[in-house]
């Protein structure tokens, strides 16, 4: 059976998300349609290209994604349909995919402008309905991707937008705080192939992860090793590292936010 992902910033107040899937229903009833998340904060690419990037990978191959964290909206950014991983992307071409292609060879893009395939009244300020939903359920239903526009060079897609973590001088990383979950656990930008490259220096060494200014400590495999309501650091199920609380939540006891700096060392 097809599969349809919806990634948004929607939330589940207003009309928004379920009217997408009514869309989709419309043209591909059999489709089955499956929510990543609507809960990326408002206009957040960055937050959306982490989410996105932490879920399609646990999605069948052929699955189609539909990721709308679009504050460009009715200007002159393009939308890209992708196909990279044995995955299809429709997302705006403003770095909301930048993690989903980063290190990948084999990453085709269109860029989705015929019409046919859209409804037939174009929103302003709601492509999400008029564009992605009608696109994302003909490419479910079998549209291959070069009906939907000109072949786009994959160097032209908008990358820069999310922040990477960097290695220092003295064998440490520094990076940032880019989301928080709803735990409140502070997810980082600093993921475990980055902790892979630092260089050990003696077995009595052990990492330090630091939340500039705020907090400093060991890191550790699990929540239960550290005492209840103390910070902890760990890599967590994405793949990065996070900064968390054991039974509470970091954001408030360390008063912690997004961009807060993070810095990783040896002791």
């Amino acid at each position: 059976m097809a599969l349809i992902t919806l990634l948004t910033d929607f939330g589940l107040q207003d009309e928004y998300v379920g009217v997408m899937k009514g869309v989709i229903a419309g043209i591909a009833p059999t489709v089955r349609v499956v929510d990543i998340s609507h809960a990326v904060y408002p206009q957040d690419v960055v937050h959306g290209a982490f989410l996105l990037a932490a879920a399609y990978p646990f999605f069948p191959p052929g699955s189609v994604h539909l990721a709308v964290v679009d504050p460009g909206v009715g200007g002159p950014r393009r939308i890209l349909a992708v196909e990279c991983g044995g995955h299809r992307f429709v997302a705006p071409d403003n770095g909301l995919l930048e993690r989903v292609l980063a290190d990948r060879p084999d990453v085709r893009v269109v860029a989705v402008e015929k019409r046919r395939y859209f409804l037939d009244q174009i929103s302003d300020t709601f492509h999400g309905r008029d564009i992605f939903a009608p696109v994302g359920a003909h490419m479910a239903g079998g549209l291959p991707l070069t009906q939907l526009g000109p072949v786009v060079d994959r160097r032209t897609v908008v990358s820069g937008v999310v922040p990477h973590c960097r290695f220092t001088d003295n064998d440490g990383i520094e990076g940032v705080v880019v989301a928080v979950d709803r735990f409140g656990n502070l997810l980082t930008n600093i993921d475990r192939r980055a902790l892979e490259r630092l260089t050990r220096r003696t077995a009595a060494e052990r990492l330090v992860v630091e939340l500039v200014g705020k907090w400093a400590g060991a890191l550790v495999r699990a929540y239960s090793h550290a005492a209840a309501q103390a910070p902890l650091a760990l890599v967590g199920s994405r793949g990065l590292v996070e900064i968390s609380v054991n039974g509470g939540s970091a954001q408030k006891a360390l008063k912690a936010a997004i961009k807060d700096h993070v810095r990783v060392r040896w002791r």
